[in-house]
């Protein structure tokens, strides 16, 4: 998710970057502080990597990105990776994902040159890894279950 949204800030103004990068922080260890319930782990899963293609899509519509759009999708990429968190993991592992966002600076540098569709390269990546591990788990597969052989 901070891969993602790093990549999302390499086309942000810049004096946003580190404003969203702080929001989406701040909101990703508020809310993997909150107490999910263990069931809802599916749901925050599914809204976990549905935010990440959401957000590795904007990176596509980079002029649109005025404003705080870039902060408001920082806060919504935060949120789910602290939801994430919340079901799924501890605290540490935020801090060991948050380097994740220091992409953003190779990427705006990418960006400012000309070289910006590298970093729209690596959020199509990610797009794609989402949408794989997202769907992957509703499709049957066959060696996965028991078929008519066995």
């Amino acid at each position: 998710m901070f891969a993602a949204l790093a990549c999302l800030l390499a086309f942000a103004p810049p004096g946003r970057r580190i404003a969203a990068g702080l929001f989406a922080l701040t909101a990703a260890f508020a809310v993997a502080q909150m107490p999910l319930p263990r069931g809802s782990i599916e749901i925050v899963f599914i809204g976990c990597w549905a935010s990440l293609v959401a957000t590795a899509v904007t990176v596509h519509f980079g002029r649109r990105l005025t404003g705080y759009r870039p902060v408001m999708l920082a806060v919504n990429a935060g949120a789910w990776a602290g939801a994430t968190v919340a079901v799924a993991g501890t605290t540490l592992d935020l801090a060991v994902a948050s380097p994740w966002l220091a992409l953003a600076v190779p990427g705006a540098w990418l960006a400012a040159t000309g070289r910006g569709v590298a970093v729209k390269v690596v959020s199509s990546w990610l797009i794609a890894i989402a949408l794989l591990a997202a769907v992957l788990p509703l499709v049957p597969t066959p060696g996965y279950a028991p078929d008519h052989l066995d």
